[in-house]
């Protein structure tokens, strides 16, 4: 006689009821037979979670990372084992730098062959842990609603980051009895009220404050209160790398942003303050120009670092004050102080924000017949405030940081970790989260092809993106430091491209090109109203490799200073 057992469930089923249990309603992937029986159970809640598929793991790791930028949730990216899981590192390396909440589901091969060097086999707990904040491999399904918990609330909790979970094919299939958990919840640190007290001293002592805003502990309720308090007290504010849509550009206390060629101006206005107070930003090696703008471990300027986690504050820079918290909870806890300025500070916040005023006028030159800067002011122009930019890695981005003004919260995506490929599957991410909001994605051509088959899912699910192809035929980044290093010496970073209009039709999207600056804003306008993905490919002149100089000027420098040196 057999005995009926209502209550078990499939590894697979307890997964996907615990994704739902946690508020998933997006799910990225590329699907593999390693985890079958999660696809299958996921079958059953598709009016509950969308499973957008996509055509290579980085892309999609990309895209659940992007989630979690613009959410604050975990951003969930399913993936197979071996290949798959490799192809997805990529991913996981940028939400582990970028502070970025996701977790990475891996299909794995069954347990009865493990530690055999079965198909695709990989050790994940031993690859994924220097990049992630927890990697762990189930053997139990029982343990699966305990495990996914724990994952959920280690992706979100202190400094976010991913978490990486291994599940063997025999653990998803497997029958088990087991009880779910409670959903999970968001504990976040504070500031104490001493904390507070000793920051509004160090804060009235000061006479040049800097304040500089960073990471990914925000919300926007967030944003516009560090908006208020420091146009209260008159405070210039710059942002980190990549971090420019934390403060609205054209306020009247942005001094701009702190990271890859800053302006000189900032530059000097961040060196001669006497206290900085750096709100979310772990102070890494682009905001702090390989550690030149600061001086380590002890800086001359006083400094406040406050931080979600502990670890950081001191690890490079030693504060005067140290402050666990997340920069919400922080910015909250400072919004109703009354603090004594001094009379000098409007002055010194009004002269910051015409610096940087004055160093992203779009009027300078570039090399060519395509002028960047004013392909980006007409950006500008044509885009509502709360348009999102994404991008990848490159000297084209500089363009962006420098002439493009943020106005709204998580307006930006781009990579700390200076991943290349990210703009394109950033901008897919975006879109489905925000269907009536304009978005728009800048590449380099080198950029664009490192995950330019995701214009087929873009494609698929009707994404109306514009994707900006800024196409100089080399890898520029690599060329100007080869310049710069080993003048006339070009090896291996000239490139051959196909023709990117052709490219956008073949795969169902709308194609132009531009190889005159005027012909570009009439082009963006039209696409604007485009109801499919369209790339508009903008030809520069190789010359054109960054927003101060020429590769020309770049490498007859480095010739000249080799000639001093001999």
């Amino acid at each position: 006689m057999s005995i009926s057992h209502p209550n078990l469930r499939s590894g697979g089923k307890i997964l996907v009821d615990a994704l739902c249990l946690h508020g998933v309603d997006k799910i990225f992937c590329v699907p593999g037979e390693s985890y079958l029986d999660a696809l299958d159970a996921l079958h059953d809640v598709q009016s509950q979670i969308e499973l957008v598929v996509c055509r290579q793991e980085g892309g999609a790791a990309f895209m659940a990372e992007s989630y979690g930028k613009l959410t604050g949730k975990p951003g969930i990216c399913f993936v197979t084992r071996g290949p798959g899981a490799t192809n997805a590192s990529i991913g996981v390396h940028t939400a582990y730098q970028d502070s970025t909440p996701m977790i990475l589901f891996i299909g794995q091969a069954s347990t009865a062959v493990l530690g055999r060097e079965a198909f695709q086999e990989i050790d994940f707990k031993q690859f994924f842990s220097p990049i992630s904040k927890w990697a762990e491999q189930v053997y139990d399904a029982k343990r699966l609603p305990e495990i996914i918990s724990r994952a959920f609330n280690t992706a979100i909790s202190g400094r976010p980051g991913p978490v990486v979970i291994s599940l063997p094919e025999d653990i998803l299939t497997s029958l088990v009895e087991t009880k779910d958990t409670a959903p999970y919840q968001f504990i976040s640190p504070a500031p104490s009220l001493a904390d507070i007290q000793t920051f509004q001293q160090l804060l009235e002592d000061s006479q040049r404050p800097f304040i500089l805003l960073g990471g990914s502990t925000w919300s926007e309720m967030a944003a516009e209160q560090i908006h208020h308090f420091c146009y209260k007290y008159d405070l210039p504010v710059g942002t980190s790398f990549r971090h420019q849509h934390l403060f609205q550009h054209h306020h009247s206390c942005y001094a701009g942003d702190v990271g890859i060629g800053i302006n000189p101006n900032l530059q000097k206005r961040v060196q001669d303050s006497d206290l900085i107070v750096v709100v979310g930003d772990r102070l890494g090696e682009m905001t702090t120009s390989d550690y030149t703008l600061l001086n380590p471990p002890v800086s001359k300027q006083k400094l406040i670092h406050i931080y979600p986690t502990a670890d950081e504050i001191n690890r490079v820079y030693q504060a005067n004050l140290g402050i666990v918290s997340t920069a919400s909870n922080f910015v909250q806890s400072i919004s109703g102080l009354v603090i004594k300025k001094k009379k000098h500070w409007p002055d010194l916040c009004k002269q910051a924000h015409q610096d940087y005023l004055a160093y992203s006028d779009p009027n300078v030159t570039n090399p060519g017949p395509v002028q960047l800067a004013k392909i980006i002011s007409s950006l500008r122009k044509n885009l509502p405030s709360h348009a999102i930019i994404t991008n990848g890695a490159g000297n084209y981005a500089g363009w962006i940081h420098r002439f493009f003004r943020f106005s709204k919260y998580r307006s930006q995506l781009a990579p700390n970790n200076g991943a290349m490929g990210y703009g394109l599957p950033s901008a897919i991410a975006a879109k489905i989260l925000n269907p009536s909001t304009p978005v728009v994605s800048v590449n380099g051509d080198g950029c664009f092809l490192m995950n330019g088959q995701e214009l087929a899912t873009a494609v698929r699910y009707k994404l109306p993106i514009i994707i900006l192809i800024i196409n100089n035929n080399m890898y520029g980044t690599i060329r100007m430091h080869q310049e710069r290093e080993y003048p006339g010496r070009v090896i291996g970073t000239d490139l051959y491209n196909p023709n990117f209009v052709a490219l956008a039709k073949a795969y169902g999207a709308d194609g132009y090109l531009v190889t005159q600056t005027d012909q570009f804003e009439g082009i963006f306008k039209e696409s604007l109203n485009n109801n499919k993905p369209t790339i508009i490919e903008i030809k520069i002149d190789p010359e054109a490799i960054n927003t101060r100089t020429s590769l020309s000027a770049i490498r007859e420098s480095a010739i000249t200073n080799k000639k001093k040196h001999h």
